[in-house]
């Protein structure tokens, strides 16, 4: 039962009852209600820093997880980074300086599309994406090492036999020609001795009498042996290997044949005029995968610096060839 309260009135002298105005009991009870959010709301946040939920507990987890991943990978990446850098010192000091060859160049316009491509791709990624693409993009790298790493070791072994690279590729001249008095017309446009006219002479040209002895200038197998109606006449072809291939023209009579396989020095033929010749002479031509090169810059292991430099300007005559 509701108790009833009475205040005496002073002014009546009497004993009245006390009745609370709407407004008070309107003011007690938003007091009531805000006191209990508050308490609420410090319960919950000690709740939620105290007692984290089921699904903090796993987020919790999984970035434990991811944070291991990342240590992983981030390991794996310092040592590919190291491999990388071992790998491209090797391929200076292999590729530039020892075969003076180039590897295979890469686009820098493809190479930024790329990159923009890939920085694309990686916005668009959530967490779990990214970290799958990163673990597929290393295993990618991974393999590319492996393979790269393999060819270099291909190449080492090439280096170990820079003796037999070496005695393969051309180094004297074809003719005896200690007194470089045999140079009669050199590599370049040289005027045809039978049409008159500016043409392309791939060689160079040899005047000595007939029956002198040619040399294999490296060693080689030989290609090809006679005439072949290419205007050279008896001609020997020598495969040396490396990508370097010669030719000897124009000769009298040929001492070997297609399959044999030659060293540098030994005689291959005698000196003649068959063929598109106005003379006894050996026309003589460096190939170079596939394209022709001027032989002069093969002549370093019979003549000394000084004749290499008379040579190189009697090559350079301009004059009319000999075939």
């Amino acid at each position: 039962m509701k108790k009833i309260k009475y205040f005496y009135n002073t002014n009546t002298l009497r004993y009245e009852k006390l009745e609370t105005p709407l407004r008070i009991k309107l003011l007690r009870v938003l007091g009531f209600i805000s006191a209990a959010l508050v308490t609420a709301l410090i319960i919950v946040s000690l709740a939620y820093k105290y007692f984290p939920s089921a699904n903090e507990k796993r987020l919790a987890q999984r970035n434990e997880a991811l944070k291991d991943n990342y240590y992983t990978l981030d390991d794996k990446i310092k040592q590919l980074q190291a491999q990388m850098k071992e790998l491209e010192k090797r391929d200076n000091h292999v590729y530039r300086e020892i075969f003076e060859a180039s590897p295979i160049p890469d686009s820098a316009r493809a190479k930024a599309m790329q990159q923009q491509k890939e920085i694309q791709l990686v916005q668009s990624m959530d967490q779990d994406n990214l970290e799958t693409s990163i673990a597929k993009t290393l295993s990618t790298l991974e393999a590319r090492i492996a393979s790269q790493d393999k060819s270099y070791t291909q190449i080492e072994g090439f280096i170990k036999n820079k003796e037999q690279l070496l005695s393969c590729t051309p180094a004297i001249q074809p003719v005896s020609n200690k007194d470089l008095s045999r140079i009669a017309s050199g590599f370049g446009y040289r005027i045809d001795p039978v049409y008159k006219t500016t043409k392309f002479h791939a060689g160079l040209d040899f005047a000595a009498p007939q029956g002198t002895p040619i040399y294999a200038t490296a060693n080689g197998t030989v290609e090809s042996s006679g005439n072949t109606g290419n205007g050279y006449g008896n001609n020997v072809v020598i495969n040396n290997g490396y990508g370097y291939e010669t030719l000897f023209g124009h000769m009298f009579r040929i001492k070997v044949r297609a399959g044999q396989k030659v060293k540098r020095g030994e005689v291959i033929g005698w000196v003649g005029s068959t063929g598109k010749s106005t003379g006894p002479h050996c026309h003589y031509e460096v190939h170079r995968n596939g394209d022709p090169v001027d032989p002069v810059y093969y002549f370093y292991n019979d003549i000394t610096p000084e004749q290499y430099e008379r040579l190189l300007k009697l090559a350079a005559s301009s004059n009319q060839s000999f075939d």
